[in-house]
């Protein structure tokens, strides 16, 4: 029922009073399309400062806001939470982005849901928005998936609930050939990563109950009929959208598994296959490891050159970061078995320390027992991998969505790959944050800067959210110091 001039005015003291502290943002309106009352969180999600500032009733509030879905399609007037209330609807978990008109710099996102509050007569005495500001959360998943496309290795993000394929990198796409809507939504048993993997039962072992799963090799189906793909392939638990997932990634073998193929065919194309491979590779005599031959790409890669480390052993050449990976050649190789993908740190000649996938396998070459081994450099993919990892471990330790903290570190991850380091100089910001940086490289504190550019509080601390983003800083001091570098205030 509407309210006419004759309806007594709602005592909502006590109501007030209840929700003025919530944490989420609750704004009341009237029947008559008044919008009477919002408590702090409401107002501050709006960036304004008394709930006047909202309008005066509903039509007011959409022509100060502008709401907009998460797929840019803006909202019609009937389309706006607050007219859906009063439309008598009842919804949850409306996502809306909010912008204000004349303010560029005002962001915001917001998840709405509504309540209708009557009363003994069961007519409609309150219609409440209820608000979450979800900004920082989806800020954070952006730039999760800006660093998870962007990153190099292949990669895979399956739901546990669903067991279905949720995210796909380019990474991933090239290597197998798939579409992505081959992939998105796949259930993991048809689209198997850890098909043919060293010990497959106890990878899925890990997979259902949420822990690691160490790198081994596996086998992938290709789009091309018939057609198989050779890889190393690795699962990290990770957490999106409180949903618990697994993030897979992969490395592609099949350069090497070609090698081998095309080594037990033939002497012959052995040794053709062995000079020219791209990987290192040395071929060595059993059982004392004494070094017969090594191709170009070891002497490019770990610079020794042949005609220098042909005799030797392979532990005179001192390659071995820690000898104890040596001592576990030497045992296993003499033991008759196939060494796989072992994880070592091999030096230079150089003294550099270089991460590698060490392989070694028994061959016979003219009557002589002779090992064949394979080092593949995985040292700048594995810090690749590893810091999108630590990214997403740092932020399953502090909250259920990404903090700024990790933006920054996905933001870098990125930056790395892409071999180059965004920078952002005083002419890339607009006046209104040169000015916010001037005054905060003076030492003024939001107050004084609210003051002294004729603004509310809640604007400046946008402004400076803002112009932290921007410059790549969290604290104070580093916006004081950085703006002081670029010569804006003199030391």
């Amino acid at each position: 029922m509407e309210a006419t001039p004759h309806t007594p005015k709602v005592d909502r003291h006590q109501l007030e009073q209840l929700i003025a502290g919530l944490a989420e943002g609750v704004v009341l309106i009237d029947p008559d399309r008044s919008i009477v009352w919002a408590n702090d969180m409401a107002l501050e999600m709006h960036g304004v400062e008394t709930t006047a500032e909202l309008g005066s009733e509903v039509t007011e509030y959409q022509e100060k806001f502008v709401l907009t879905y998460r797929n840019h399609h803006r909202l019609k007037p009937d389309q706006y939470p607050a007219q859906r209330v009063l439309d008598g609807q009842i919804f949850r978990d409306v996502v809306v982005e909010v912008t204000r008109v004349h303010d560029d710099d005002f962001f915001r996102i917001h998840q709405v849901r509504s309540l209708i509050l009557t009363n003994s007569a069961g007519s409609r005495e309150s219609l409440v928005l209820v608000i979450q500001d979800l900004t920082e959360q989806f800020s954070a998943q952006d730039r999760f998936e800006r660093a998870f496309h962007a990153n190099p290795a292949p990669a895979l993000i399956c739901q546990l609930s669903t067991l279905q394929y949720i995210k796909v990198n380019q990474g991933f796409l090239e290597m197998t050939g798939y579409e992505r809507d081959a992939v998105i939504n796949q259930s993991i048993y048809k689209l198997d990563v850890l098909e043919g993997a060293e010990n497959r039962e106890g990878a899925i072992r890990c997979l259902e109950e949420w822990s690691t799963i160490s790198q081994r090799e596996a086998v992938l189906q290709v789009p091309q009929k018939e057609a198989k793909k050779f890889v190393i392939v690795a699962g990290q638990p990770i957490e999106i959208e409180e949903e618990k997932c697994m993030l897979f990634t992969f490395i592609d073998l099949e350069a090497r598994k070609k090698a081998e193929t095309s080594l037990a065919q033939s002497e012959e194309r052995f040794s053709k296959a062995f000079r020219l491979a791209p990987v290192p590779m040395v071929l060595c005599a059993l059982p004392e490891l004494s070094i017969l031959e090594v191709n170009a790409a070891f002497t490019a890669g770990m610079g020794y050159p042949a005609e220098e480390v042909v005799g030797m052993t392979l532990s005179d050449v001192h390659l071995w970061k820690d000898g104890k990976h040596y001592r576990e050649l030497q045992n296993q190789l003499g033991a008759g078995e196939v060494i796989r993908s072992l994880e070592v740190s091999l030096q230079t000649s150089a003294g550099a320390v270089v991460d590698c996938l060490f392989s070694a396998d028994a061959v016979l070459i003219q009557g002589q027992a002779c090992a064949l081994c394979v080092m593949q450099d995985i040292t700048d993919r594995k810090r690749s991998e590893m810091d999108l990892v630590a990214a997403i471990d740092a932020v399953m330790k502090d909250a259920s969505w990404f903090t700024q903290s990790v933006m920054e570190k996905l933001a870098q991850v990125r930056q790395t790959e892409q071999g180059t380091q965004a920078t952002m100089e005083l002419a890339d910001l607009t006046p209104r944050e040169r000015e916010v940086l001037t005054l905060i490289c003076k030492g003024n504190n939001d107050e004084s800067i609210a003051a002294a550019l004729k603004l509310s509080r809640h604007t400046v601390r946008n402004h400076v959210a803002t112009l932290y983003a921007k410059i790549g800083v969290n604290r104070r001091s580093a916006a004081v110091v950085w703006g002081r570098e670029r010569g804006l205030v003199g030391y």
